[in-house]
């Protein structure tokens, strides 16, 4: 049977790096393109705080705050950040940031912070895309960046464009009724938007034979699968639809477009 395998890259001897190793990287690696980046158009405020993030989740989050300058350290070609070994290049973006925003389970980024000397403030992001949990924490890093007129007009705008996306879905129901769905712990929030019954989770740990015969005995029409940590067809044989839902979002850090694809996606599956 397929099982989860989540494998905690252990942090690379570099990071240990003394302050004027760190202070040397950043000023010759300043035009580096190892990092992803998102700037905002135009000209920037100089009082604007730089961000750095580890991923482009913790980017995303960031700029729907305000942040204006942020800086992502894992590539977001990355299929699983854990899994990143940072390289002294990093600690240049490191060096210069006002903030750090980290997930507690991206285990590198407080030893980024200490290698690189930097004075920054390390945040810890709640990665979470359910509606809720997300314009609350967009609301939090407004205010502790300073910007919360920029993430009260971001916060506006998701409200609306979330309830387009559940609106459309729920005119997409098979024979106008809210599916039963199988979901990834960390894919729930795609079945809380799509108005979907969860009949039952899974995950992030290796699923058993019980777990798996449990679910399939629930009879979902669909399963909302976690890309980033797929172990491949979950519920073979019980005509159970599966779905690949992404959390992270692209480079350019839009932190809706997460919202508008895993509609897309579930949109497509119930209408074929």
């Amino acid at each position: 049977m397929a099982r989860i395998r989540v494998r905690i890259a252990p942090v690379p001897s570099v990071l240990a790096l003394s302050l004027s190793t760190a202070l040397v990287l950043a000023a010759t690696a300043c035009g580096s393109d190892k990092a992803d980046s998102a700037d905002t158009k135009g000209s920037k405020n100089d009082d604007a705080p730089v961000v750095v993030a580890t991923t482009t989740w913790e980017g995303a989050f960031a700029k729907a705050a305000g942040a204006e300058d942020v800086k992502v350290i894992v590539p977001s070609s990355a299929q699983h950040a854990p899994d990143y070994d940072p390289k002294p290049s990093d600690l240049a973006a490191v060096a210069g940031a006002d903030f750090v925003l980290y997930a507690p389970f991206e285990p590198y980024a407080a030893k980024i912070k200490e290698a690189a000397g930097s004075n920054a403030k390390l945040v810890e992001v709640g990665l979470d895309n359910d509606a809720d949990k997300a314009s609350a924490e967009v609301t939090r890093l407004g205010k502790l960046f300073g910007t919360e007129d920029a993430a009260a007009k971001w916060g506006t705008s998701f409200k609306s464009e979330y309830g387009t996306l559940q609106t459309d879905l729920k005119e997409a129901w098979p024979d106008g009724k809210a599916p039963a769905v199988v979901a990834q712990v960390f894919s729930v929030w795609s079945a809380k938007m799509a108005g979907a019954e969860v009949a039952g989770t899974y995950g992030p740990e290796a699923v058993t034979a019980k777990q798996l015969s449990d679910l399939a005995k629930k009879k979902p029409a669909y399963v909302f699968d976690n890309v980033h940590m797929t172990t491949g067809e979950v519920l073979p044989d019980t005509g159970a639809k599966q779905v690949e839902i992404v959390n992270y979002p692209g480079k350019d850090l839009d932190l809706l477009s997460v919202y508008k694809n895993a509609a897309g996606s579930i949109k497509k599956a119930m209408t074929s």
